[in-house]
C-alpha cells in the first residue's frame, strides 16, 4: 500500500480499519482515508479495484457499508459523485435513488453530513440539469422536510440552515413551500407540539417569512403567528414572535397589520417579561411603516410613550434607540418638501447654480423615499437601501419647473407589488407658518402690555390697546382655523386644529367684558424687591420680559404639527445628562445618529425645534457623539438648505475642523459634499484651511492624508483655476512626497487632475509653470521613486487627455525619454509601460527608437512591458512600485 495512505490510516485510527470485515481492505476503500488526508480524491472508491464491480455498484457498496466512516465519506462526497454520473440519465436516477435511501440512515452523523451537501447539490442540479425542478422536488425536498422533525438536534439544525439557504437561492418552488414545508411548520407549532420542536419551528417560520410571497404568508402562516403571539405557556415563543413582528407586518401589508396584528402587538408591548417588551421596542419602526398615519399617530405614539417610560431600564434603552427611527416614519411631503415621482429611479446630481452654489434647487434635487432616508449605514450617513422610487424637493406643488418635468417624463414604471401607499405624496397642507409666527409675537406683546397695565393701572388707553390686541389674536386664530377646515380628514390637521382651538378659547376667556371686575394686582416676588425692601419695577419688567421671550420660544416649539409633541419632547430630552445615568450612557450618540432623519421628518421650517439640541450634541464631551454628527453634517445641510446651513451648520462645521482626528475624518470624508452646498464666497474661505488637514494627531495616520487627496480630486471643480494653482497645488505636491506609497500614488492622480483643470480653463501659462515644477521635482529627483512617479504622471496625462499633445511632446516627452536609461530598473519599467501603452500613439521617431531600445533591455520586466501589445488592456504594475 502507498506509504502516504498508510500514514493517513494510522492517523485516522486503526480501529476503523478492522471494524468492517465485509469490505475488501486491499482496495481503495474509505477505511484508508482519514480527515487529515485532504489531498486524496474523495471519490477514489469509484475507481476500478479488485471487486470487479461497476462504479455504481461500488457506490452502493460503500453507501450502505457497515462501517459508519464509509457512509459518512460517501455522504460528504455526493456532489462529486453526481458530477461523475450527471451525463447519463439512468445513472443520474440511480444516484438520486441512492441518496434518498441514504437519508434514512440510522446514524445521525451520516444524516447531518448528507444534509450539509443538499444546498450544494441543489445548486449543481439547477445549473446543469434541465429537469432540475422535478428531480429536486422529488428527491431532495422530502429529505429537508423530514429532517425538520428529526430526533437528533444536530440534524434538525442542519436541515433548518439548509432550508434557509435554499430559499435565499430561490431553489424551492412556491408549490413545495405551500404543500411540503409550511404544513410541517404548522404541525410543529401546534399547541400540543413538543416544546423544543415548537420553539425551533417558530424561529424558522419567522426567518422564512421574508422569503415567501405575501399570499403564502397571509393565508398559511399569519393565522398561526397570531396564535403564537399569545402563547401563554412558552415565553420563548412570544419573544421570537416579538423579535420578528416587524417582518410579518412588512410582508402582509397595512390592512392585515391593522386588523390582525395590531391587537397582538399591544399585548406583546405590555407583556410581563421585559425581554419581550424590549423586542417590541426594537421593531417599532417596521411596525409603524406598515400602518396608516392615523393609526401611527393615535395608537402607536401612546404605545411607544409607554415603552419609553417602562420600568425596565433595558426596555427604555431600546425605546430611546428606536425613537429617532420611529419619528422618521411620520415624514410626509407637506413637511419634508419631498414629493413622489414615479418616473425617477435614481438620485440625480445637481450642477452648480448661476450664483456659484451647488445647493440642490427645489426643482432638481431628488432623494430616496422617506422610509429609506432614515436608515443609516455604519459610517453614520443616510443611505438608501432599495429604491422603490424617489421624491423631489419642492417648495410649491405647482412650480413651473415641476410641471414641465412632469410633462416631459416617460411613462411611470410598474411599482413594486409590496409598495406602501405611505410613501406616496399628497396635496401639501396650507402654509400657516407666517400666521403662527405672528401669533407668537402677538402673544409676547400681550405679556408686555399686561405688565404696562400693572405699572400704569389708571391709563384707560392701555386697556383699550390690550383688548384690541386680544381681539386681533382671536380673529387671527379663527382665520387660521377657517383655512384648515377643508383638510380636516388629515390627522396632522386635526392635531393642529386642536391646538389652535384651545388657543382661541383661551384668548376668548382672556378678553374682559365692559362690566368685568378688575383683577387684583399680583404681589411682587421677594427676588423682585430691592435690598432695602423697596419694590423695583424695572427689575420686575426685565424679568417678565425674559419670561415672555422664553414663553414665546416654547409656543413656537409647540406649534410644530408633524409629530406628536410627546415624541419630540422625549427626543429632545436625550441630551439631558440625567438620561445617561438612568437609561444609557451612549444615549447622546443615538440621538446624534438619528438626528438627520428627525430633521428630515420635521422639515426645515421646524429646524428651530432641533437647533439647540444639535448645538448641544456638537459640543458633547464624548468624541463619538461629535464624530457621529461630523459624518452626517453634509446630509443635514441638504435637508436644511443653503441659508440655514450658512447660519447654523457652518460654525459647527468649523469647530469639527479643529477637533480630534476621529471627528475630523467624518468631515473630511464628505468635505466635497459639504463645500458644494455653500455659496462661492463662503466656500472660498475654506481654501485657507485645507492646509490644516495635513497636520494630524498621529503622523502614522496615513489614511487621513489619503482621504484628503481623494477629496481634493473632487474639490478641484468647485474652485477657479487660479485658486487651484495658488492653494491646492502646494498641498498636492506635499502629498506627493509622503512617506507612504499609497498616499503618494493617489496624489499623483491629484496632480494630473490639477494639470487638466489648468489647461481646460485656458491657463496654459500656469500649466507650463506647473509642468516645469513637476519636471524639477520628479524627473530630476535624486530618489528613484520620484523619477518613477514622473513616468506615471506622463502616462496619466496622455490617457486622460489633460493637455494638447503638441504641448506634451514639447514639454514632457523629452524628460520622459531621458529616463529610459535610468540606472534603476523599476523606473525603466514604468517608462516602457508609458511609452508602449500610451505615448506610442504619437508615432514619433524618437519614441519608437526608445521603445526598441527598451525591448533589448537587460531587465526581463522592462523587456516585457516594452514588448506589450498597445491594444491589450493595461497591466497593473503595483507590485513593481
Amino acid at each position: 500500500m502507498d506509504p502516504y495512505l498508510t500514514n493517513c490510516l494510522v492517523i485516522a485510527g486503526l480501529s476503523l480499519y478492522f471494524e468492517d470485515g465485509h469490505d475488501d481492505l486491499d482496495d481503495f476503500g474509505f477505511d484508508d482515508y482519514g480527515t487529515e488526508c485532504d489531498g486524496i480524491r474523495i471519490t477514489a472508491f469509484l475507481d476500478a479495484g479488485q471487486d470487479n464491480l461497476t462504479p455504481l455498484g461500488r457506490l452502493e457498496k460503500y453507501a450502505f457499508s457497515e462501517n459508519v466512516f464509509n457512509r459518512q465519506i460517501v455522504a460528504r462526497g455526493l456532489l462529486d459523485v453526481l458530477r461523475e454520473f450527471s451525463d447519463n440519465e439512468n445513472d443520474f436516477i440511480s444516484v438520486m435513488e441512492t441518496v434518498a435511501r441514504m437519508s434514512e440512515d440510522g446514524e445521525p452523523t451520516v444524516r447531518a453530513e448528507l444534509m450539509e451537501q443538499i444546498p450544494n447539490i441543489a445548486m449543481f442540479l439547477h445549473e446543469s440539469r434541465p429537469n432540475f425542478p422535478a428531480a429536486f422536488s422529488r428527491y431532495l425536498v422530502p429529505i429537508v422536510v423530514r429532517y425538520l422533525t428529526d430526533p437528533n438536534n444536530q440534524v434538525r439544525k442542519t436541515s433548518q440552515a439548509a432550508l434557509l439557504v435554499l430559499l435565499e437561492q430561490g431553489l424551492i418552488s412556491k408549490a413545495d413551500m405551500e404543500t411540503k414545508v409550511c404544513p410541517v411548520l404548522l404541525d410543529l407549532t401546534e399547541p400540543s407540539s413538543d416544546d423544543d420542536y415548537k420553539i425551533e419551528a417558530v424561529a424558522i417560520m419567522c426567518k422564512v417569512v421574508t422569503m415567501l410571497s405575501k399570499d403564502t404568508v397571509e393565508h398559511l402562516l399569519l393565522p398561526r403567528f397570531c396564535e403564537l403571539c399569545s402563547d401563554a405557556r412558552l415565553f420563548q415563543v412570544r419573544k421570537v414572535c416579538a423579535a420578528n413582528f416587524g417582518e410579518f407586518c412588512s410582508i402582509v401589508g397595512q390592512e392585515a397589520t391593522e386588523k390582525l396584528l395590531m391587537p397582538k402587538f399591544f399585548d406583546l408591548c405590555s407583556d410581563s417579561l421585559w425581554g419581550i417588551r424590549k423586542a417590541c421596542a426594537e421593531c417599532f419602526m417596521m411596525v409603524s411603516n406598515s400602518t396608516s398615519p392615523e393609526v401611527r399617530r393615535s395608537k402607536l405614539s401612546p404605545l411607544f410613550i409607554s415603552l419609553i417610560s417602562d420600568q425596565s431600564r433595558w426596555v427604555r434603552q431600546a425605546a430611546f434607540q428606536s425613537l429617532g427611527r420611529f419619528i422618521s416614519t411620520f415624514a410626509n411631503p407637506s413637511t419634508t418638501g419631498l414629493h413622489f415621482r414615479e418616473d425617477e429611479r435614481t438620485i440625480t446630481h445637481t450642477p452648480p447654480n448661476q450664483d456659484g452654489r451647488a445647493t440642490p434647487s427645489p426643482e432638481h434635487v431628488s432623494t430616496a423615499d422617506s422610509e429609506e432616508l432614515h436608515n443609516f449605514d455604519n459610517s453614520h450617513t443616510l443611505v438608501p437601501e432599495e429604491m422603490h422610487g424617489s421624491f423631489t424637493h419642492t417648495n410649491s406643488s405647482d412650480s413651473p419647473t415641476a410641471t414641465n418635468n412632469a410633462k416631459n417624463t416617460k411613462e411611470a414604471e410598474q411599482t413594486d407589488e409590496n409598495f406602501n401607499s405611505f410613501h406616496y405624496w399628497r396635496s401639501p397642507l396650507p402654509d400657516i407658518s407666517g400666521e403662527l409666527e405672528m401669533l407668537s409675537c402677538q402673544k409676547m406683546e400681550e405679556v408686555k402690555e399686561e405688565k404696562r397695565e400693572e405699572e400704569e393701572p389708571t391709563e384707560n388707553c392701555n386697556d383699550s390697546k390690550s383688548n384690541h390686541g386680544k381681539q386681533a389674536t382671536s380673529d387671527q386664530i379663527q382665520k387660521v382655523l377657517d383655512c384648515l377646515q377643508p383638510h380636516m380628514d388629515d390627522p396632522d390637521v386635526q392635531a393642529q386644529v386642536q391646538v389652535l382651538s384651545a388657543a382661541l378659547k383661551a384668548a376668548q376667556l382672556d378678553s374682559p367684558t365692559d362690566d368685568s371686575p378688575t383683577e387684583p394686582q399680583p404681589e411682587l416676588q421677594p427676588e423682585l424687591q430691592t435690598e432695602n425692601g423697596a419694590d423695583s419695577p424695572s427689575a420686575e419688567s426685565e424679568s417678565l420680559e425674559v419670561q415672555s421671550e422664553i414663553e414665546c420660544k416654547r409656543i413656537n416649539l409647540r406649534f410644530q404639527n408633524v409629530i406628536p409633541q410627546q415624541l419630540l419632547d422625549q427626543y429632545l430630552s436625550m441630551t439631558d445628562p440625567a438620561r445617561a445615568q438612568t437609561v444609557d450612557t451612549e444615549i447622546a450618540k443615538h440621538c446624534a445618529f438619528s438626528l438627520p432623519g428627525v430633521a428630515l421628518t420635521l422639515g426645515r421650517q421646524n429646524w428651530h425645534c432641533l437647533k439647540d439640541t444639535y448645538e448641544t450634541l456638537a459640543t458633547d464631551v464624548q468624541w463619538k457623539v461629535r464624530r457621529t454628527l461630523a459624518f452626517s453634517i453634509h446630509e443635514l445641510a441638504v435637508i436644511l438648505g443653503d441659508q440655514l446651513t450658512a447660519a447654523d451648520l457652518v460654525p459647527i462645521f468649523n469647530g469639527f475642523l479643529k477637533d480630534l482626528d476621529e471627528v475630523r475624518i467624518g468631515v473630511l470624508k464628505h468635505l466635497y459634499d459639504f463645500l458644494k452646498l455653500l455659496h462661492a464666497d463662503k466656500r472660498r474661505e475654506y481654501l485657507y484651511q485645507l492646509q490644516e488637514f495635513m497636520v494630524t494627531d498621529n503622523s502614522r495616520n496615513w489614511r487621513f492624508r489619503y482621504e484628503l487627496a481623494e477629496q481634493l480630486i473632487l474639490i478641484i471643480e468647485l474652485y477657479s483655476h487660479y485658486d487651484v494653482y495658488d492653494y491646492l497645488r502646494e498641498i498636492a505636491l506635499t502629498l506627493c512626497s509622503d512617506k507612504v506609497s499609497e498616499v503618494r500614488w493617489i496624489s499623483y492622480k491629484l496632480v494630473v487632475e490639477i494639470l487638466q483643470k489648468l489647461y481646460a480653463c485656458g491657463a496654459d501659462d500656469l500649466g507650463l509653470n506647473f509642468i516645469n515644477e513637476l519636471t524639477v521635482r520628479f524627473c530630476h529627483c535624486p530618489k528613484w521613486v520620484g523619477r518613477q512617479a514622473f513616468a506615471f504622471i506622463c502616462q496619466a496625462v496622455v490617457e486622460e487627455d489633460c493637455m494638447p499633445m503638441e504641448q506634451f511632446s514639447q514639454h514632457l516627452l523629452p524628460s520622459l525619454l531621458s529616463l529610459s536609461s535610468d540606472p534603476v530598473a523599476n523606473v525603466r519599467v514604468l517608462v516602457a509601460k508609458a511609452l508602449r501603452q500610451s505615448v506610442f500613439i504619437l508615432h514619433q521617431e524618437k519614441v519608437q527608437e526608445t521603445v526598441m531600445a527598451l525591448q533589448s533591455d537587460k531587465d526581463r520586466d522592462v523587456r516585457f512591458f516594452a514588448s506589450l501589445d498597445p491594444n491589450k488592456g493595461l497591466i497593473d504594475t503595483a507590485p513593481l512600485i
